[in-house]
């Protein structure tokens, strides 16, 4: 789903930032969160056997349809999600792109689902930062029960098969160069932490900068790509441990023209 901001960005904006939401914006995974609100904060082994392997969404989809037949509530669910701790210095991210948001464009990309990343962001007061919103729909039925879908279908056979992000980035690029009227940002960044973070990268240039999450699947991921010297990567990498490290670099890459 695709969820846009009250206002459009004026094409005069110069960067455009790429966010990943769970253990990126927020430091741990709100799928896992959720969790806490199941009896006994915790799934039953016949429900945590059954994930497989790429097929996260499918998992997830039976964890909410658990949750629902324990009468779980919309109110505990939100709960869980908006005490959810930001990750170390992301605020202050948000704040530095707050006090930039001529120069910024920002854009959430992320497996979770819209339901959390929205009820987060809103109580956290920083929902008016991002333009576009690409994630799982989800929405609670009649019932009250919160019913989650796939984003899309895909043939990329690197991602999960409910969402390829690359897929997201090349057609949002190609969008917003459309409606910029031909003027392309001048460089792109995208901040994330986890394996399925890897694919965008392919869809960078040589100008853009991607913040992988120090010591995480991500960081871990591209330092195999950088040392096996592959021609594919293009994007320059720079890891980051809170998200003062992503504004100070922020700072020096915008000196630039």
């Amino acid at each position: 789903m695709a969820a846009p901001s009250a206002t459009s960005p004026a094409p005069s904006k110069r960067f455009l930032v790429f966010f990943d939401f769970d253990e990126t914006i927020v430091n741990e995974s709100s799928d896992d969160a959720v969790v806490r609100a199941a009896p006994g904060q915790r799934l039953p082994d016949w429900l945590s056997r059954s994930y497989r392997e790429g097929h996260y969404n499918e998992q997830m989809q039976r964890i909410l349809a658990y949750l629902a037949e324990h009468s779980v509530t919309e109110d505990s669910i939100r709960s869980m999600v908006e005490n959810i701790p930001p990750t170390p210095g992301l605020l202050t991210l948000f704040q530095y792109l707050q006090a930039h948001k001529q120069d910024f464009e920002s854009v959430v990309v992320s497996d979770a689902n819209v339901y959390f990343i929205e009820a987060w962001l809103e109580r956290a007061g920083v929902r008016h930062l991002f333009h576009r919103i690409f994630t799982n729909p989800a929405s609670f039925d009649a019932d009250g029960h919160l019913v989650l879908l796939p984003f899309h279908a895909h043939g990329c056979q690197r991602c999960p098969e409910n969402m390829c992000k690359q897929v997201i980035v090349r057609e949002y690029l190609e969008r917003r160069l459309q409606e910029r009227a031909g003027c392309p940002f001048q460089r792109v960044f995208y901040v994330g932490d986890g394996a399925n973070d890897i694919c965008p990268m392919l869809a960078l240039g040589p100008r853009d900068t991607a913040f992988p999450r120090r010591n995480f699947p991500m960081h871990r991921l591209l330092q195999k790509m950088q040392e096996a010297e592959t021609e594919v990567l293009k994007v320059s990498v720079v890891p980051w441990a809170t998200g003062q490290d992503v504004v100070d670099c922020l700072k020096r890459l915008e000196k630039e023209r």
